[in-house]
C-alpha cells in the first residue's frame, strides 16, 4: 500500500486561513450575498489598477521630455511586491540636478482607497500638460515647475488594491492567506511566539504601521484585521522599496495621500502633539493656506495622532519626518463619506457619482499645485534660521543589512550616524526569546518521546517455560 506524501504545516495554515476568512466574512458582512446593500466599485468612474498603470506608462511615452518611469522590484520568502515611480522635471536631462526642491508623492498605500491614485493619475496629466487646472492661470505651474524635481508613487499598495478589485472592498493590508491568520493570533497575543514561525508566504500587513518609528505600539482598540504592523520594521517588500528610496532621493516634501475623511495633518501620528520649532511652525502655515484656498476651512489641520481621535504608530509620515528628515512631511485625506455604513468601504472611502468624483480630483489637484508653490518658499524660511537641526540619522535595521551611511547630505555635511531605537532594540530581543522558546520546546518535546518509547518492565509478557 502507498503511503500518502507528507503534508507541510503551511497546508494546515493556509487551511485555516481560509477557514478564518470565510468567518471574517460572515461576521464582518465581508460577502456581498448577505450584505446586498454593499456599493460595488464604479467601474465607469475608477481604472482598474493594470489600466491605470498602463495609462501612466502610455503618459510618460507620450512626454519623454518630461516624464521618466521606473519599476522596483524585490521579494521576501516567496512574497513579491513591485513599486512604479514617475519622475518629473520640465527638462529630463536635469534629472540629477540638486539644486531643485524634490518631492517625493505616494498614493493608493491602502488598497482600497482607489481614489487616491485617480488624482495621481490627473496629477500626471496635468504635469504633462495634457490636462489644465480650471479656473488657474496656465503661466502658473510651468513658471512654478521649473524648479521642481517630482517623484509620484502611484500605486504604493499594488497587491493590495488587486484585493480589493476581486471583491475584498475594506482590504487595506498587502495582505494574504497566511497572515491574515498571524493578524488574528496577534489578537490573542500570541504573535510573539508564533510569527517568525509562519511568515512564509505573504503579509496581511497595514504598509502605514510598517515603518520603524514607534513601530509595534498597539493601541487599547488595535484591530488585528486592519493595522497589522508586521513582525518588524520594514518586513514588508512595499515599506523596503519605499524606504531605500527615500534615503537616496532625500526629498524636500512629502506627502502621503489617503482617503477616509478630509484632513491636512502634519507630524506626528504617534502622538497628539506636533513637533516644537520653526519647521512644524511652518508646516502649519502652509496647510492653513491649502485649507484656506481649496477646502473652504472644511478639512481638519494638526498632528495625525492629535486630530484624528487615534495614536498611529510606525507610520511613514512620522518616519519621514524624524529619520529621513524631511522639512515639510504631511498626510493628506482628500475624501470621506461620513454618512457610509462602516461596512460599505467602496463608498466611504471613494467618491460614487461622476459630479463628486470630478469635484474631488479638481480640487485636490489645484491643492497640489498650489503646495508645489508654497512649499519652496517655506523651506527657504526654515533653511535661512541657523538653530535648525538637519542632522541625519540611520536606523539600526539599515546598519545590520550594511548601509553605514556615509555621505553628502543636501545640506553638504557628512554623517556616519546611527538611530539606536527602542523599537528596533524590542525587534530583535524577540527573535532573539523565540528562538530560545523554540529550542527549549524541541528539547522538551525529544525527552518526552524518549519516555514514551521506552518499554515498560511491569508490563512485558514472563518467560513461563520450565
Amino acid at each position: 500500500m502507498a503511503r500518502g506524501l507528507p503534508l507541510s504545516p503551511h497546508f494546515f495554515l493556509i487551511l485555516l486561513a481560509s477557514s478564518l476568512q470565510v468567518f471574517q466574512k460572515i461576521v464582518y458582512g465581508a460577502d456581498n450575498h448577505t450584505q446586498p446593500n454593499l456599493t460595488p466599485i464604479n467601474r465607469h468612474l475608477y481604472h482598474s489598477s493594470v489600466d491605470l498603470m498602463e495609462e501612466i506608462k502610455e503618459l510618460v511615452h507620450r512626454h519623454p521630455d518630461k516624464l521618466s518611469i521606473e519599476t522596483f522590484k524585490t521579494e521576501n520568502k516567496g512574497y513579491k511586491a513591485e513599486i512604479t515611480v514617475v519622475t518629473y522635471s520640465r527638462n529630463q536631462r536635469e534629472i540629477d540636478d540638486r539644486s531643485k526642491f524634490r518631492i517625493l508623492l505616494s498614493f493608493g498605500q491602502h488598497g482600497r482607497e482607489l481614489i487616491t491614485s485617480e488624482l495621481a493619475l490627473r496629477i500626471l496629466s496635468v504635469l504633462s500638460e495634457e490636462q489644465f487646472l480650471p479656473k488657474m492661470d496656465h503661466a502658473l505651474p510651468n513658471d512654478t515647475l521649473d524648479r521642481l524635481l517630482i517623484k509620484v508613487i502611484p500605486m504604493e499598495n499594488l497587491n493590495g488594491r488587486k484585493l480589493v478589485e476581486a471583491g475584498d472592498l475594506c482590504e487595506r493590508r498587502n495582505g494574504n492567506l497566511v497572515t491574515f491568520v498571524l493578524s488574528y493570533l496577534d489578537h490573542f497575543h500570541l504573535e510573539r511566539n508564533l510569527t517568525a514561525l509562519f511568515s512564509v508566504a505573504g503579509r496581511g500587513v497595514d504598509l502605514n504601521r510598517n515603518w520603524s518609528v514607534d513601530w509595534g505600539k498597539k493601541e487599547k482598540d488595535y484591530d488585528p484585521y486592519e493595522e497589522n504592523p508586521g513582525i518588524s520594521p520594514f518586513s514588508e517588500p512595499e515599506t523596503q522599496i519605499m524606504r531605500k528610496l527615500s534615503k537616496s532621493f532625500e526629498p524636500h516634501m512629502w506627502v502621503n495621500v489617503h482617503s477616509g475623511m478630509e484632513a491636512l495633518f502634519m507630524p506626528y501620528d504617534h502622538r497628539n502633539t506636533t513637533p516644537d520649532g520653526l519647521p512644524s511652525q511652518r508646516m502649519r502655515l502652509v496647510l492653513e493656506d491649502l485649507n484656506h484656498l481649496h477646502c473652504h476651512d472644511r478639512c481638519m489641520i494638526g498632528s495625525g495622532g492629535g486630530s484624528v481621535g487615534y495614536l498611529a504608530h510606525g507610520t511613514a509620515t512620522d518616519y519621514m519626518y524624524d529619520i529621513v528628515r524631511v522639512p515639510l512631511a504631511f498626510t493628506f485625506e482628500i475624501y470621506g463619506d461620513g454618512t457610509a455604513s462602516s461596512r460599505d468601504c467602496f463608498k466611504m472611502f471613494n467618491p460614487t457619482d461622476q459630479k463628486t468624483f470630478n469635484r474631488v480630483l479638481n480640487d485636490w489637484s489645484a491643492a497640489f499645485f498650489s503646495l508645489f508653490k508654497l512649499g519652496p518658499n517655506q523651506l527657504n524660511k526654515i533653511r535661512s534660521t541657523p538653530t535648525v537641526n538637519l542632522e541625519k540619522l540611520v536606523s539600526i535595521d539599515e546598519y545590520l543589512e550594511g548601509y553605514l551611511m556615509e555621505r553628502s547630505s543636501r545640506y553638504g555635511k557628512k554623517t556616519e550616524v546611527l538611530d539606536l531605537g527602542l523599537q528596533e532594540i524590542r525587534t530583535y530581543f524577540r527573535l532573539f526569546f523565540l528562538s530560545s522558546v523554540l529550542l527549549m520546546f524541541m528539547f522538551c518535546t525529544r525527552i518526552s518521546k524518549s519516555k514514551c518509547s521506552r518499554p515498560n518492565m511491569s508490563t512485558m509478557p514472563r518467560d513461563v517455560s520450565v
